[in-house]
């Protein structure tokens, strides 16, 4: 059975929580939900996350996606989380299926992964994906290699189909 991980925090951006969480469970794969911190955590317009496992529990072995949503504050509690971002490194280092949208990115670019990568991102840190190395493209969906991205929760369709295409 394919394995996925959602990571949110505090602030997360609903849509692109809620969307793949339910999308992919579609597919018939598993989806865990891990969060900056110990306890449930809220979007931005009031949708709860609640923890499934915890940030220390992360294993790369264990899963074949990572979905890291955006939103301006959950992204930035997230790259916080040093286990978070080890695992960010270990399925990059493994080739595992990456997708982030918005600010998702933040925490990509805190595990150090974007240098060399194409992506796109939400236009107001484009400037962070240029200054962490990464080939920064303003489309719609960008699929380079085993990670994908997208800038906007306009987006979440676009950014699932390429997933779901990518597995």
């Amino acid at each position: 059975m394919i394995k996925a991980v959602i990571i949110v925090g505090q602030g997360f951006e609903d849509s692109e929580f809620t969307y793949p969480y339910y999308r992919l469970q579609e597919e018939n794969i598993k989806v865990e939900v891990a969060v900056a911190g110990d306890t449930s955590v809220k979007g931005k317009m009031g949708q709860i996350a609640e923890p499934t496992l915890k940030c220390n529990e992360l294993n790369v072995d264990n899963f074949d996606i990572l979905i890291l949503p955006g939103g301006h504050e959950g992204p930035d509690r997230v790259r916080q989380v040093k286990e978070v971002l080890g695992f960010v490194k270990a399925m990059d280092d493994q080739k595992k299926l990456i997708a982030t949208t918005c600010h998702g990115s933040w925490t990509t670019i805190s595990a150090k992964i974007m240098k060399g990568k194409t992506a796109t991102c939400y236009k107001g840190m484009k400037d962070d994906l240029i200054n962490a190395g990464c080939n920064y493209v303003d489309e719609d969906v960008v699929v380079d290699g085993h990670f994908i991205s997208a800038p906007h929760f306009r987006n979440n369709h676009q950014w699932m189909r390429a997933v779901i295409e990518k597995i």
